[in-house]
């Protein structure tokens, strides 16, 4: 079917470019649900590529099946780890600790290495929620512009939920593209430094410079954070670190002789599921029943978690299932052959698909999900080291991330 398809490079672009015309009529003019959405495009790609309708139900299945086996499990067990560290309090321990040792000078260098290390475990919206009264009474404090903190607040959030796993975001654009997590994290922690300093205390210092944006009255008249009520910081960044380092130490066992004689144990327990789930356990102990919390609450606010998690798993698949119709249909053959002529990097192809997905559709998990699937569709994907493909992972993450509407 492929070879056939293939031949026929013209109406495999029709195809391409009538579907996605298709998917985003959908989202922008009809407002139709993502997850359909992106369904219904790739089916149109299918027919439209002439690729047999039974093969457009096999290809369908495959794709969600595959997609979801790499991510389901991360995406739950994050949720969950994320909640547990919310309601301890362990996002504003991290605050509190940095801005006192960082000082009240350099506390928007605190404020952007905190929202960092939040939005690997914590949900972006519930971050901001969480933190931004502390970004308003530090501005409160000095007599400053609130944007000298809520800015580089914001880009640590930002950066770290785009490119730092178990954050769903890189783990979904990972997963399509077949990458190890620990590379994924080691190269997403890299950038994603140089992106808070850079979108963070950089801009916000000449922001907050140029515009005396005041706190909000309402905000201005809550209480200070009781520190006597957070758990240890110790605890917070060690149940943080947990997943990350054991995912990165079974990426790098092979290369580091040491290492060599408990390979199996770490490669059992740094597969992200078991390192996640590790965690999760410790988060559970530590930060939740230790600090009183009883059973049955804390399955509530567990089971709580998961509520958002079915929209992200279901864009994820959908994403899978383009993917899947670009691979079946012979269209990444195409689009393949056309970078190579454009001489262009598949690492700045993938973050300009990024980018044009998300000011078209306005939702970063799309832009991902469908700037992954075209990009993995590529037959020169499969040829990639670990590393080039963790690089691609960020541009995909990072081009989803940084284009607004």
């Amino acid at each position: 079917m492929t070879e056939t398809l293939a031949a026929n490079p013209t109406r495999l672009v029709a195809a391409a470019l009538i579907g996605f015309l298709v998917l985003l009529v959908l989202i922008i003019a009809f407002k139709v649900q993502a997850m359909i959405a992106i369904l219904i495009g790739a089916i149109v790609i299918g027919i439209a590529a002439g690729m047999p309708l039974a093969d457009i139900v096999t290809t369908v299945n495959d794709g969600i099946g595959s997609t979801l086996k790499g991510i389901a499990l991360l995406v739950g067990l994050g949720s969950m780890f994320g909640a547990i560290l919310e309601i301890s309090g362990g996002a504003q321990t991290i605050a509190v600790t940095l801005v006192k040792r960082f000082g009240d000078r350099k506390a928007a260098w605190a404020l952007g290495i905190t929202g960092l290390v939040i939005a690997m475990p914590v949900f972006f919206d519930s971050g901001l929620i969480i933190l931004i009264p502390l970004a308003f009474a530090l501005a409160k404090r000095t007599k400053r512009s609130s944007l000298f903190y809520v800015i580089p607040l914001l880009a640590g959030l930002a950066v770290g939920h785009a490119f730092i796993p178990p954050t769903p975001g890189p783990v979904l654009v990972a997963t399509m593209l077949g990458v190890d997590l620990g590379w994924v994290i080691m190269v997403g922690v890299v950038c994603g430094i140089f992106a808070m300093i850079a979108a963070g205390p950089i801009w916000g210092s000449i922001c907050g410079n140029k515009y005396n944006i005041p706190v909000p009255k309402h905000i201005a008249e809550q209480e200070d954070i009781d520190e006597s009520k957070l758990p240890s910081f110790a605890y917070v960044v060690g149940i943080i670190l947990i997943p990350l380092v054991l995912i990165i130490l079974n990426s790098v066992s092979s290369v580091i002789p040491a290492l060599e004689p408990i390979r199996p144990v770490l490669a059992f327990v740094g597969e992200p599921f078991v390192a996640l789930l590790i965690a999760t356990i410790a988060a559970m102990l530590l930060l939740g029943i230790k600090r009183g919390y009883s059973k049955e609450e804390l399955e509530k606010v567990m089971t709580k978690s998961l509520e958002p998690t079915g929209m992200i798993l279901l864009v994820t698949a959908c994403g899978g299932v383009l993917r899947y119709i670009l691979q079946n249909s012979g269209l990444g053959d195409v689009i393949g052959a056309a970078v190579a002529s454009a001489a262009l990097p598949i690492v700045i192809v993938a973050f300009i698909v990024a980018v044009l997905v998300r000011i078209s559709v306005g939702s970063s998990t799309v832009a991902m999900t469908m700037a992954a699937g075209i990009v993995s569709a590529m037959p020169e994907v499969a040829g990639l080291s670990p590393l080039h493909l963790a690089c691609i992972t960020a541009a995909v993450a990072g081009g989803a991330q940084s284009a607004h509407t």
